[in-house]
């Protein structure tokens, strides 16, 4: 596994100190130098996001450009088109372009430290933004959702909807992970499957197409490169022509996010299988507006919802920090081991989203518009 975790029951740890209340400083002001140990400087920051191909990416990188905007900052926001070597160009036109914070969702966790360690040398602060980048000393802070939970979520909303915990079974049993080279994707992973696994050493969960044994918690096996609902469709689609013959149904999927589950349940409404009785629980994550409708249509049973506004909120405050020249808060300084060093944390709390809860949840609080998904 590329992930290391150093405790995966995740507890809260207190915070390192108090968020600075300081603002983005006026231009002209001096540079600051990095780290959160400088004196109060201008606020320039790079924010490097993945792709625009998934939603959530776009509504991560404008939001927080428009949060450190209001503040006074200038930002440059990049896309990169899943491509690590674009990121790399991307960040060094940031750091040349005097950004002295840099704000980076990576695309490979393991590919960054070169380009990062450049801009360390010039005093630029790095905050790893909801994957943490390994292998590297030149990563500051982390801000995040807690990741293992989600997948402790995804997991326990399986075992309760299926009443596994009282012996019921056997089940069907499809699990999917997420791209190998995403950090966050081993995380999500383990939290299920932490949850799942004594029910299929049990036999309450089987799995037909055999992609994992009992024993066997290899996500790298089963991830789907670029998180890509076509590659999850064609997978889903080669399970069920090969091993869901015969009449033989599928029970529960376990999707890490909803991209994914967007291609599994096209797989299959192309194999027959219809809302309603034969229609297999499959979990997801992120609360896009096509994976909130098909909530609402029934094709699938929930999402882990993580309001990305939060964590937009959470960056902004450690940058307020940074530049005034305090430490930003974190509040897990022992579980994100990135292969050099353990990189300081906030994590925030995701929360599962069911057919019941568009409305009050996802609708009321202004994440979505309620008549995107016909309501």
């Amino acid at each position: 596994m590329t992930f290391r975790i150093t405790k995966l029951a995740v507890g809260a740890v207190l915070g390192t100190a108090a968020i600075g209340l300081a603002g983005c400083a006026p231009a002209g002001a001096p540079a600051g130098s990095g780290g959160g140990e400088g004196g109060e400087g201008d606020c320039n920051v790079g924010i490097s996001m993945p792709t625009r191909s998934l939603e959530r990416w776009i509504n991560d990188g404008e939001g927080l450009q428009a949060l450190l905007e209001d503040d006074g900052c200038t930002v440059d926001l990049q896309y990169a088109d899943n491509e690590t070597d674009q990121q790399v160009s991307q960040i060094q036109n940031q750091v040349a372009g005097g950004a002295n914070v840099l704000v980076v969702a990576a695309i490979d966790g393991e590919t960054l430290g070169q380009v990062l360690e450049d801009a360390a040398s010039q005093d630029v602060t790095v905050i790893a933004y909801d994957r943490l980048i390994n292998g590297t000393e030149a990563v500051d802070y982390y801000a995040t959702f807690d990741n293992y939970q989600v997948g402790q979520l995804q997991g326990r909303f399986i075992e309760e909807q299926l009443d596994l915990a009282n012996g019921a079974g056997p089940f069907n049993f499809e699990p999917f992970a997420g791209s190998p080279d995403d950090n966050n994707a081993g995380f999500f992973f383990q939290g299920a499957w932490d949850v799942l696994q004594p029910y299929v050493e049990s036999g309450q969960l089987v799995i037909p197409s055999n992609v994992l044994s009992a024993t066997n918690d290899d996500w790298q096996s089963i991830g789907i490169l670029g998180w890509g609902s076509d590659d999850a469709q064609a997978e889903m689609d080669n399970r069920l022509q090969s091993f869901y013959t015969g009449g033989q149904q599928v029970d529960v999927v376990l999707s890490p996010n909803d991209s994914l589950a967007l291609g599994i349940e096209q797989s299959l409404t192309s194999a027959g299988y219809a809302p309603g009785a034969d229609w297999p629980i499959i979990t997801g994550q992120d609360a896009d507006v096509a994976n909130v409708q098909a909530i609402l249509a029934d094709q699938q049973s929930m999402t882990v919802w993580k309001d990305t506004r939060e964590l937009g909120d959470r960056v902004q405050q450690m940058i307020q920090s940074i530049i005034a020249g305090d430490e930003p808060e974190t509040n897990d300084t022992e579980t994100y081991d990135n292969g050099v060093k353990v990189v300081p944390a906030y994590l925030l709390d995701p929360q599962v989203v069911v057919k019941d809860d568009v409305q009050s949840v996802l609708v009321d609080s202004g994440f979505i518009d309620g008549s995107d998904v016909g309501l």
